[in-house]
Parts: C-alpha cells; structure tokens; sequence
C-alpha cells in the first residue's frame, strides 16, 4: 500500500465544523420528524423502494467499510478530530478521495427511498453543501498543507467523488 509519511510541519487537524457521522444523524433525524410533521407521498411500489434502497444501502456500506479498513491498514485515525499520520492514496482511495463520505451518502440516500420518506432526500442536497464546505474543503487543505506536493500530485490524480 502506497502511503506517503506525514509532514512534521503541521500536527493539527482538519478544523471540520462537525463530525461527519453527526451531521449525517442530524439529517435523518430531521427527515424523520419532518415525515411525521408532514409526510409527502413516495412514487412507486414499496416493494421497489425497498430493492432499490437496499442496494443503495449495500452499495454503500462497501464503501464505507472499504475506506474505513484502508485507513486502518495504514494506522491512521478515521476520526476528523484526530491528527492524519499517513496519506492513504490506493485501494479505494485510488478511486475516490473520499469513500467514506461517498458511501454515508449513499446509505443515507438508500435509507431515504427503503422508508419512502421524501425529506431525507430533499434534505440530501443541504447535507452535501454542508458536507462539502464544512468538512471537505476543510480536510483538503489540511492534507494539503500537511503532506504538500504529494496531496497536490494525488488531487490530481484521483477524483473527490466518483
């Protein structure tokens, strides 16, 4: 596994404005109340919400796991609040930079169509923006400020989602 040795000029972390698991809870929890406060109806057959959010769920979970277990293999923290000791840059991070957020979407997304519940999909669009302001954009400086050229080389290289 190719990973590049932490820079010693920055031991600080991402600086996110909430740990991702966190705001992905506050979003369903907030689908959640608003379908019961307010329930719109779901196109199609329960049948094939339950098909196609299960896979969706499955889909992600890959994913998550993946990118958890790379970082793990790497003795990394996954958690945001915690210095990156290595740059983690093959397995599935050769194919997105961040599964682990990739696939706590589409879980969320395979959960929102499995419980026919309009809101968590409508609020999937305010996540993202929050996901990718709040902690994407915040990791990605981090990692470049920490790891310099390597992070910029592998920026370059692999996409931020698919």
């Amino acid at each position: 596994m190719a990973m590049d040795p932490a820079g010693q000029t920055d031991s600080g972390t991402a600086g996110v404005i909430a740990r991702p698991p966190l705001l992905f809870l506050a979003a369903f929890l907030i689908g959640f109340v608003l379908d019961r406060l307010l329930r719109l109806p779901f196109p199609g057959p329960g049948l094939v919400a339950w098909i196609i959010g299960g896979s969706l769920i499955l889909i992600g979970f890959a994913l998550f796991a993946a990118g958890i277990r790379n970082f793990m293999r790497a003795e990394t923290p996954v958690p945001t609040n915690e210095p990156t000791r290595v740059l983690v840059t093959t397995g599935i991070h050769g194919w997105t930079r961040n599964p682990i957020y990739l696939g706590m979407f589409l879980i969320y997304g395979g959960i929102g169509v499995a419980a026919q519940n309009i809101w968590i999909l409508v609020l999937t669009l305010p996540l993202a923006i929050l996901i990718r302001y709040g902690v994407v954009a915040r990791e990605e400086a981090y990692l470049e400020r920490r790891f310099g050229d390597a992070y910029r080389d592998y920026r370059q290289r692999v996409r931020r989602w698919l």
